[in-house]
């Protein structure tokens, strides 16, 4: 049996499909409260207890110059330019709030700008936002840290690339979605195939360590022939890790979708044949399924951190580093410090007011219960690494695992005949074996105990 028929079972994943969370966080952010008393997260960035523990910095650069009709992100569109600068003045003001509350001295081995686009800003403009945060922050050096940006390669030269890498930046995400311009056309982002390339060949030049490429199954107008052959052409371009994203057609929550023709997209059995073609290809081409719709050349960080067992998840995804606080800077922001969660305001008008006003621009959050921390321990490490070893949660949170989640043990029955789970009692261990590795959100969600009390098509579906 190849690598591709044991993770891909169509009888499992269609029973299983249903509406969840992503758990970049746990709780997720529906939890979060408007009525968060921020001194929580003062209180936590102050903790004399954080010391060693390193920094991880989130900018979000909202701005776009298109819009794309699938996307969900918060977002503004523009072609105006000038709307970057006021923005980059209360990004400036909220690093020297948000770094105010914090040993400066933590290092910062994980930096991430995201959008909207972030190539939106001008070179002076990314450069002026890299020095600030420089001054006030400290940034590990090159071979250290882990400093990335998204990037929209209708929007980047080979002189923003290298512009990039010069101040700093060594990784690079790539959006490109689908290569068939019929695709192109219906989701409003046409992007040849030479653009894509050309941006690629120029971050191997600059030196980028490690280059990573979105793409989506389930657009208008794709069918299994179409996205064959843009695996086939990503394959032949050898990014070192990939996202597999399944468009999530929520049209009553991000009114642009309504640009696109539902009767254009593909129907679930089309769906499921993308989605298995996906697997087929990639892990033919050498790439490890991380998990989810994360693959990854077997040399690159994700797969060799999984290998380890240290694979993490935060609110940019998978990630290497596990014991990082992340401080959120911009509109929209998130930002986990300690057992609190915390997101900035949503729309970019009470963003500046908040700025403005001469303090943080923090709405909403978070603090975790000490059945919270126990629970995210749990999902992260299904998420991340694939089994619960019972040893490590009693000896680290004083329980007794079986007795403390024997309900849950027990609704996992199900998954275990359809072999999706082993149960190693004898062990004291929780597997997810090979065909529920593309489950493994559905295995998480039996321990998240605030499912019962949120509306389940607000997130997207597993499959």
């Amino acid at each position: 049996m190849t690598a591709a028929n044991a993770l891909f079972r169509p009888d499992l994943l269609a029973r299983y499909n249903a509406n969840g969370p992503r758990y970049t966080s746990y709780p997720t952010a529906l939890q979060f409260r408007d009525d968060f008393d921020v001194q929580h997260y003062l209180d936590a960035a102050r903790d004399p207890g954080a010391s060693s523990t390193d920094l991880s910095l989130y900018f979000h650069i909202p701005f776009c110059d298109t819009v794309c009709f699938y996307c969900g992100c918060n977002k503004v569109a523009t072609k105006n330019r000038a709307h970057a600068r006021p923005y980059l003045d209360r990004l400036k003001r909220e690093i020297v709030w948000q770094a105010a509350h914090f040993d400066t001295g933590r290092p910062v081995s994980q930096l991430h700008w995201g959008g909207g686009t972030p190539t939106f800003l001008s070179h002076d403009e990314m450069a002026e936002l890299m020095a600030a945060t420089r001054r006030h922050f400290t940034l590990l050096p090159d071979s250290q840290g882990e400093y990335s940006i998204e990037v929209d390669p209708r929007e980047a030269s080979a002189d923003t690339i290298s512009h990039l890498r010069e101040i700093g930046f060594n990784r690079l995400s790539l959006g490109v979605q689908d290569f068939d311009p019929v695709v192109q056309k219906a989701i409003n982002r046409i992007q040849p195939y030479d653009m894509t390339a050309d941006v690629m060949y120029a971050a191997r030049r600059a030196g980028f360590h490690s280059i990573g490429v979105d793409l989506i199954y389930g657009l208008p107008h794709q069918t299994v022939e179409s996205f064959s052959r843009t695996l086939d052409t990503m394959i032949a371009l050898a990014p070192d890790r990939l996202s597999v994203f399944g468009y999530a057609h929520m049209p009553q929550l991000f009114k642009m979708q309504r640009q696109m023709d539902p009767a254009t997209l593909p129907s679930p059995e089309v769906r499921m044949a993308l989605l298995e073609r996906v697997i087929e290809r990639l892990t033919g081409a050498g790439y490890v399924y991380i998990g989810m719709d994360h693959f990854a050349l077997p040399g690159d960080e994700l797969a060799v951190a999984q290998s380890q067992r240290t694979l993490h998840r935060n609110f940019q995804g998978y990630s290497t580093r596990a014991e990082c606080d992340l401080i959120g800077f911009g509109a929209s922001s998130i930002g986990k410090v300690g057992d609190v969660y915390v997101q900035n305001a949503k729309d970019l008008p009470a963003y500046a007011d908040a700025i403005d006003a001469g303090g943080l621009a923090i709405t909403r959050g978070v603090r975790l219960s000490g059945d919270d921390r126990l629970r995210r321990d749990v999902i992260t490490q299904l998420m991340c690494n694939l089994e619960l070893r019972f040893d490590e949660f009693e000896a680290t949170y004083g329980i007794r695992f079986p007795q403390t989640f024997a309900s849950e043990l027990a609704r996992l029955r199900d998954f275990e005949d359809d072999g999706l789970v082993r149960i190693d009692r004898e062990a004291r261990k929780l597997e997810v074996l090979t065909p529920g590795r593309m489950l493994v959100r559905n295995i998480a969600m039996v321990f998240d105990r605030y499912l019962g009390q949120q509306t389940l098509e607000r997130f997207s579906r597993t499959v």
